[in-house]
């Protein structure tokens, strides 16, 4: 089976998920999203919504997926039925899109055409784009419930005046307006938050990738290097291996600018004795890989850098011991909290009595973030963390990054010298398996004497 096909396959499955948690009289939108112009006649590189791909394997801009209920479509006068040659009541997925238009094409790429649509996609019908309008302000006088996503209400608001407009002029002839427009984020970005056997694979790929082009990046490291040539050898080779882009805006920073958590600039010259702090991830399939790696430019690292890179992989490697089924999501900050707190307290960063400063956040001057998050079609993936004031409880098929750090200001006074202007993160890509956990993201180098025994051979 091609790649295409499965993606197919298995956004038709999710579809048909949706579809049996539909109530009744009810129309799902998702839009695809649009290009957007960078500076004057330059476009940003299109990315559909993570929703639309999710749900239709289809990477083309102005397209609309609408998922129609079996009561509605049954409601339909006769009169829409013959002109949008409906032939079935059942449940069915539509698509609006892009025509072939023979000159754009010439100019800007092959379009998939609505005649093809239903083939490759498996949708029941496809239309022109411009045909949306009309048709779903038509089709919403047959519905009582319209779901879509309010993370996206602004492009919704645009259009859904004069949709109800045109579903009350039909009143008459036994039509209706919709009574409830439902939030549609809740249901399907639960449903994306466990991930299907075929998501689990491409994610395993965007790790694989993600892992060798963050070695990649450790064999171009070296004193006089610029930040902007590792990133170059990183994303070298994930393009290499296949993949369109890069998860998120590559981070390489060293020396004190790793104490800037999105540092992106990317521009200055590595030094001797400094430590270079990379997070990056590749995307595959669209979904996303995301590693965070640190280590000595020269090599070696100072015995300072050492000892604060060993407590942040302690925590992390205390929190993925824990990670199984059944695990509160909140614990595992907890335990990242608890062991960074000890290490600060043990080389004098922090003093005082332990339970106080855990309890206090004292560990926050220094480690400011989450211990991790989300992650699948996007980086930082949808689904809650708490529901009713309840910590989510880790279940299998979720991905979560466990990424602690330590980021210690070259301005921070308050400690020794030694200790400033270094900063520390150490991220992998965890999925939650039925009896425990697997490390995606295996194949780096994280025990100091690994890293640096790794670098003195390898290095290019």
């Amino acid at each position: 089976m091609n790649s295409d096909t499965a993606q197919t396959q298995f956004s038709c499955g999710q579809r048909q998920q949706l579809f049996a948690a539909m109530p009744s009289r009810t129309i799902w939108l998702i839009y695809a999203g649009d290009e957007t112009i960078r500076n004057r006649d330059v476009d940003y590189p299109f990315r559909p919504q993570s929703d639309f791909w999710y749900l239709t394997g289809f990477a083309e801009p102005e397209a609309t997926l609408a998922l129609v209920s079996a009561d509605v479509i049954a409601q339909l006068p006769e009169e829409l039925k013959n002109q949008w040659q409906l032939n079935s009541s059942q449940e069915q997925a539509w698509l609006w899109l892009r025509p072939k238009d023979p000159l754009q094409e010439r100019w800007q790429g092959r379009r998939l055409g609505v005649e093809a649509a239903v083939k490759k996609l498996a949708v029941q019908k496809a239309w022109s784009s411009d045909q949306r309008d009309t048709m779903l302000g038509s089709l919403l006088a047959y519905a009582d419930e319209i779901h879509l996503s309010f993370s996206h209400i602004d492009y919704w608001a645009n259009y859904l005046s004069g949709w109800i407009q045109q579903a009350q002029s039909k009143i008459r002839q036994g039509g209706q307006v919709p009574t409830r427009l439902i939030n549609a984020d809740e249901t399907l970005h639960s449903m994306r938050r466990v991930k299907a056997p075929y998501e689990i694979e491409q994610m395993r790929q965007a790790a694989k990738l993600s892992v060798a082009a963050h070695l990649a990046a450790m064999q171009a490291t070296r004193p006089g290097v610029f930040e902007y040539q590792v990133q170059s050898a990183l994303e070298a080779t994930a393009r290499h291996a296949g993949a369109q882009r890069m998860a998120f805006n590559s981070i390489v920073a060293g020396g004190e600018r790793a104490c800037i958590l999105h540092y992106t600039e990317n521009q200055a010259c590595l030094a001797e004795g400094e430590l270079v702090l990379i997070d990056a991830g590749v995307e595959w399939q669209g979904y996303a890989g995301d590693i965070s790696h640190t280590f000595p430019v020269s090599g070696r690292f100072t015995s300072a850098q050492q000892q604060l890179y060993q407590v942040v992989l302690d925590a992390q490697q205390a929190v993925i011991a824990m990670i199984k089924p059944g695990v509160a999501y909140e614990a595992l900050h907890q335990t990242a909290a608890q062991v960074i707190t000890e290490g600060l307290v043990e080389l004098g960063i922090l003093s005082g009595d332990l339970a106080d400063l855990v309890n206090s956040k004292a560990y926050k001057a220094y480690f400011m973030h989450g211990t991790g998050h989300w992650l699948g079609l996007d980086v930082h993936d949808v689904g809650l963390y708490k529901h009713n004031n309840q910590s989510v409880v880790l279940a299998p098929g979720m991905v979560v990054t466990v990424e602690p750090g330590l980021y210690i200001d070259k301005d921070a006074t308050e400690v020794a010298e030694h200790w400033r202007g270094i900063g520390i993160r150490i991220e992998d890509d965890v999925l939650v398996t039925e009896t425990g956990s697997e490390v995606l993201t295996q194949g780096l180098p994280r025990q100091p004497e690994e890293i640096m025994s790794w670098m003195q051979q390898h290095r290019v």
